[in-house]
């Protein structure tokens, strides 16, 4: 059985199965990306709600495993070499639980890398960006007065969502016919920017074609679903 004592997460988050890769989450934009990834995979995991309206990712438990005091993270007992490994930064986790199982990253040398590339841009751009959106839309942002900061997060989250809509002209998805975790990575972000965040209007979401196709077909499969409800939100 591994010892997963030298994490010291696991004694504010104790592991009922510590053989199992264990998830410290909640279900944001950026948390489901690996509650998803999991369940799509099939890989044996145990997940554990860090509910951050009560700051617990600060809790001197979650900064020993993420300094830098965000969901998601994860500690895999069998890690490279068979040793634990404890990781933040969705787009890292992605990337390692793909080349873990050898599933939804491609082998290719050339396809991998161009889906890491839209990994990292989703990281990069399309979080950030939808997140401000979110902030000035829908939270303390709305109260204020000048409006310049909203209509410049509206205005490049209108222009990420171009990207994307070009990207998927004649594909499925985002690598072709491909799932990959470059869409997982990018699901629960537009998902969010429209229903959570109510900002469709603002970015002139109806006017898309591929993209709101695209994003029914991700939210059809049953592990993402299952991914977007994991760990539970409390009460």
């Amino acid at each position: 059985m591994p010892d997963l004592s030298a994490f010291p997460i696991t004694k504010r988050w104790p592991a009922q199965h510590p053989d199992r890769l264990q998830l410290y989450s909640l279900p944001t934009p950026n948390g489901v990306k690996v509650s998803i990834m999991l369940e799509e995979i099939g890989l044996p995991y145990e997940p554990h709600l860090v509910d951050i309206t009560k700051n617990e990712s600060w809790l001197p438990e979650f900064l020993s495993l993420n300094p830098n005091g965000k969901i998601p993270a994860i500690i895999d007992p069998n890690g490279p070499g068979g040793r634990p490994l404890g990781l933040f930064e969705s787009g890292a986790i992605l990337q390692y639980l793909a080349e873990k199982t050898g599933k939804l990253l491609s082998a290719d040398p050339i396809l991998r890398m161009e889906t890491i590339q839209w990994v990292y841009f989703q990281m990069a751009a399309v979080g950030p960006m939808f997140g401000q959106v979110g902030f000035f839309h829908k939270f303390a942002g709305r109260e204020i007065e000048d409006k310049r900061p909203l209509q410049r997060y509206v205005d490049e989250s209108k222009r990420l969502l171009g990207v994307i809509e070009d990207r998927l002209e004649r594909r499925v998805w985002l690598m072709g016919d491909e799932y990959s975790i470059a869409d997982i990575a990018h699901l629960g972000w537009v998902r969010n920017l429209i229903g959570f965040y109510g900002a469709g209007d603002l970015v002139g979401y109806d006017r898309l074609k591929n993209v709101p196709a695209w994003l029914e077909r991700g939210l059809a499969r049953p592990a993402v679903q299952r991914g977007l409800a994991i760990p539970a939100r409390p009460a």
